[in-house]
């Protein structure tokens, strides 16, 4: 653990031009009509600012090697955990823009399932009018599966009072076109072999990101279509490409929505805070 807290300040920027290009491919994966408009929409910024490691410093799950930007954390399963993120200002196609990365925390935990090493980064992503997105990034690093069954949680089940529900139906392609327009290469995501026989996966796993960018797309439509101010969202279990889930929320104020996204089986997968 003495050497995982030395990447604590580790720092890395990236900058690049604000390209309409990924804007349109996810009006596209939206199912929407492109061109798309030229503001970055809530967790657009995910398209940005990607890492482009040589092929050769890839590790066997198709993410970079850890012990240069991340701790060497010795666990081999990686998930999104969370995130909370402020909207400071418009983005737009055409912006030469900044994000800054910087290790914030390393924390080691005991779950039912072993070993966790939880990981927060904050990025902050700039322009040259300032500060457009502050957002910390929770990432946990898990041990590997074992075979006899235990360390399984228990799941919580998602709240059933949504004013506002859509179905969302995952399948490969979808999964592998939002891989594409974020550089992931992530194997859980479109290998299936690989989540069945080395991660112990039902299926192919819906992305974190993608489902966050969900929710913040549900909520700003039930909340009016107004700018978002903050979000914050927690994953509690994963989701597969083997069955439909509910992207899901409601109302708390006139400035507040409650959103979540819930399993096949009512489980509850995310959860959200929206605010206007």
């Amino acid at each position: 653990m003495k050497k995982l807290e030395n990447w604590v300040g580790n720092q890395e920027k990236r900058s690049e031009i604000i390209h309409q290009q990924s804007l349109n491919g996810f009006a596209a994966l939206m199912d929407e009509d492109s061109p798309a408009s030229a503001i970055v929409p809530p967790g657009g910024h995910w398209m940005y600012f990607l890492p482009t490691d040589k092929q050769s410093r890839l590790a066997h799950d198709g993410h970079a090697f850890k012990g240069d930007f991340l701790p060497p954390a010795e666990l081999p399963r990686r998930m999104w955990a969370g995130g909370r993120l402020t909207f400071h200002q418009e983005l737009k196609a055409g912006d030469l823009a900044e994000k800054t990365s910087t290790i914030k925390s390393v924390t080691p935990k005991e779950g039912n399932s072993g070993a966790l090493v939880f990981v927060t980064v904050e990025h902050q992503v700039t322009n040259v009018n300032g500060l457009c997105i502050t957002e910390e990034h929770d990432i946990v690093f898990r041990a590997a599966p074992t075979n006899n069954g235990s360390g399984q949680k228990k799941l919580q089940p998602a709240p059933t009072d949504g004013q506002w529900v859509e179905t969302v139906t995952p399948d490969p392609v979808m999964l592998f076109r939002y891989s594409a327009l974020t550089f992931n290469g992530h194997r859980i995501h479109y290998d299936r072999d690989y989540c069945l026989h080395e991660e112990g996966y039902p299926g192919l796993i819906v992305h974190g990101p993608l489902l966050g960018t969900l929710l913040m797309r549900l909520a700003v439509k039930n909340m009016g279509g107004r700018a978002l101010k903050h979000f914050n969202f927690r994953n509690y279990s994963p989701i597969f490409d083997t069955a439909s889930f509910k992207i899901a929320g409601k109302a708390d104020n006139d400035d507040q929505s409650t959103v979540w996204v819930a399993g096949p089986d009512g489980e509850l997968a995310v959860l959200a805070t929206a605010q206007f």
